[in-house]
């Protein structure tokens, strides 16, 4: 594999990214994210959303089993048959990130007691009013017995869902994460933002470099240092100063540009996607190690919130790793 950071007993430690996965309408893979031409034939909602495995199952989770999906797949860790590959289930955790997954389901469930009461509701849709339904469909699916959690954090939900799985992974609670950030289009959604919410979903899968190692997975890039602070400016000068040499790329949200503009290329997924909530954090990590493996960047700092109305920012530094 590419090594990450190795200790003195040829051990390489550290959390890196093996997989990353995308179910954005329009789009094949993270990889267009990077491009400016979109594809003839990416995903479609109408058509990608069907069968078995997707049948009562809110919105939100069907595009995250979508984008999990891709992303275990990339990382080589389902078999032919789509199922999760090998004996390490019960150590790998699902963290999700959503501020509005359930949003439309509660809405409908709301209107209905009020309609009709209580009587008139459906048990096959309670499951769906959970802020942790996506987590808990995405383990069930792949029979991931590890941590499962959701963070419904704001504008920094994505980083600190990618930030939270990693003190997992190197807490030694699990060896492996899958992160899903998720946002789903739907009418209340609309309502709420006051603009019309898009349909997007990212997942990366995390692991100990230990366990990337020792079943010769392809790395991206390694997760290195991560602030949450206050404000924008000295969150993102805190994490850039831990860089190992010059920022290559910066990922940056709507309200979250650089105070200063600095030499090197900056990205908005925003300006490309929409507004992307819960879901923009996890978008940057997958770009940011995809832009890493492709491009052969150092660096990459993605960052988000710092607006009037956040209660915070956060900022992430992705890493390239040496050859071993």
């Amino acid at each position: 594999m590419t090594g990450a950071e190795v200790t003195d007993g040829g051990v390489p430690y550290g959390t890196v990214v093996t997989g990353v996965g995308l179910a954005v309408p329009g789009l094949r893979s993270v990889r267009d994210l990077l491009t400016v031409r979109l594809p003839a034939d990416g995903f479609d909602p109408a058509t990608a959303l069907k069968g078995r495995e997707m049948r009562n199952k809110d919105r939100a989770s069907r595009l995250a089993l979508y984008a999990a999906e891709q992303a275990l797949g990339d990382a080589g860790l389902l078999d032919e048959k789509g199922h999760f590959r090998g004996t390490t289930a019960n150590a790998t955790a699902v963290v999700a990130s959503s501020n509005l997954g359930s949003l439309q389901t509660v809405c409908d469930f709301t209107d209905t007691i009020a309609r009709d009461s209580v009587t008139g509701l459906s048990p096959l849709g309670l499951p769906q009013t959970s802020s942790n339904v996506v987590a808990g469909w995405v383990a069930i699916r792949y029979g991931l017995r590890g941590p499962n959690l959701t963070v419904c954090n704001g504008a920094t939900s994505g980083l600190d869902a990618l930030h939270w799985a990693r003190n997992l992974i190197e807490a030694g609670r699990c060896r492996r994460a899958v992160v899903l950030g998720v946002e789903p289009a739907s009418e209340h959604a609309d309502k709420l933002l006051g603009r019309t919410a898009p349909d997007v979903a990212c997942a990366v899968v995390l692991e100990s470099a230990a366990e990337a190692s020792a079943r010769q997975a392809d790395v991206y890039a390694q997760l290195s240092a991560y602030t949450r602070g206050a404000e924008l400016a000295p969150t993102v000068a805190a994490t850039e100063s831990l860089a190992p040499g010059p920022v290559g790329l910066r990922l940056t949200g709507a309200l979250a540009q650089p105070p200063v503009t600095p030499a090197g290329q900056s990205l908005d997924l925003t300006a490309r996607l929409g507004e992307c909530s819960g879901a923009l954090g996890v978008l940057q990590g997958a770009v940011g190690a995809t832009h890493i493996r492709t491009h052969g960047t150092k660096a990459v700092l993605a960052f988000t919130g710092g607006a009037d109305t956040d209660d915070a920012a956060a900022a992430l530094l992705l890493t390239g790793t040496d050859d071993e």
